[in-house]
Parts: C-alpha cells; structure tokens; sequence
C-alpha cells in the first residue's frame, strides 16, 4: 500500500473536517500517550516473563 503526499493531504482534510481544527492537539496527544502506554505494558511484560 504507497500513500503519496495527495493522498495524505486528503486524510488529513478528512479529519480535519470531522475533528475540527481545535481538536486537533488533543487528539495528538491523545494518540501519543497511547502509544508510550503500550511501549511501557510491552516492556513490562518482558520483563516479568523473563
């Protein structure tokens, strides 16, 4: 699956329609907090199991 720059410039307008632009900060942060939350119960499940 090749997504160029068109089609990134779509999904991004795409959410910006659906999220607003104000939301937009909130909804990064979000997505980040999740991804070092599952990076941290990953490592943690390493580290028991071994």
């Amino acid at each position: 699956m090749n997504l160029g720059l068109p089609e990134l410039l779509v999904i991004l307008a795409i959410i910006i329609l659906v999220f607003g632009a104000n939301r937009l900060p909130d909804l990064g942060r979000g997505i980040g907090r999740a991804i070092k939350n599952f990076k941290e119960a990953t490592t943690e499940g390493r580290e028991k199991h071994d």
